[in-house]
């Protein structure tokens, strides 16, 4: 496996042109995030990045600053064994060091302030504020 350790927080070359490709095709609930909560350092001042490979997977969203990953459910999220594939793959994530939130699609699309909310709160809790 080809994953780069330290400055670049797992990041996996392999995974490069799927991250690619999916950055072109985002869903409409992870593009209204993108534009409107996370881009531009829009988000207290943090990089955020899209579809990142990290370990044997690719984050919807990265803050490389706060080893932050931000997930965004949608319907593909809701057969047969994808909960437990999903809590696996936050399980590896979070034993290699990251913090990871989910939202659904529903949640952003209808509650975007919501969502902005308690990505804030997440954001002081790892600065070590309440």
């Amino acid at each position: 496996m080809n994953i780069e350790r330290k400055d670049n927080l797992f990041y996996n070359k392999k995974l490069q042109l799927n991250a690619n490709a999916l950055r072109h095709s985002m869903t409409k609930a992870e593009a209204c995030l993108w534009k409107y909560v996370l881009r531009a350092r829009n988000m207290m001042g943090y990089q955020f990045r899209r579809e990142r490979p990290v370990l044997n997977y690719i984050a919807d969203f990265m803050c490389k600053d706060l080893k932050l990953i931000i997930e965004v459910d949608g319907i593909t999220h809701s057969y047969d064994g994808a909960l437990e594939k999903d809590m696996r793959r936050q399980r590896e994530l979070e034993e290699a060091g990251f913090r990871v939130i989910r939202f659904t699609d529903n949640e952003v699309l209808k509650g975007m302030d919501n969502v902005s909310e308690r990505i804030k709160e997440v954001i002081l809790e790892l600065e070590g504020k309440d």
